[in-house]
């Protein structure tokens, strides 16, 4: 059984930092890409980043240059480092991964590749 657990969401102050923790298990997370999405209320889940199984990593546009994806294969754990969080990054954070086939190098930022997800850790930026 596949699972994911985000940890790390609370409330920080504008331009302040936060990491989020995915945990995952039921598989071996080296050969998986693995993505972070957001969705804010009222708006659709949007891809913010992820990591293919072999190294790359890949951003949208609202979110290069401030956030960083990484990951440990020997902890099955992913991370999402966010700097200079702004009001607009306030929403629910998932992390996801797909379900195989697995091309080598894949990575998407698009959210109905994606067969398994957590249940989200809420990160909020008064404005």
């Amino acid at each position: 059984q596949v699972q994911l657990v985000e940890s790390g969401g609370e409330l920080v102050q504008p331009g302040g930092s936060l990491r989020l923790s995915c945990a995952v298990s039921g598989i071996t997370l080296a050969n998986y890409p693995i993505a972070w999405f957001r969705q804010a209320p009222g708006k659709e889940r949007e891809g913010v980043a992820c990591a293919t199984n072999s190294g790359g990593t890949y951003y949208s546009d609202n979110v290069k240059e401030r956030f960083a994806i990484s990951r440990d294969n020997a902890k099955s754990t992913a991370y999402l480092q966010m700097n200079d969080l702004k009001p607009d990054d306030t929403a629910i954070y998932f992390c996801a991964t797909v379900r195989p086939p697995i091309r080598l190098g894949e990575c998407s930022l698009t959210r109905y590749r994606y067969g398994f997800w957590g249940q989200g850790t809420q990160v909020t930026v008064p404005s």
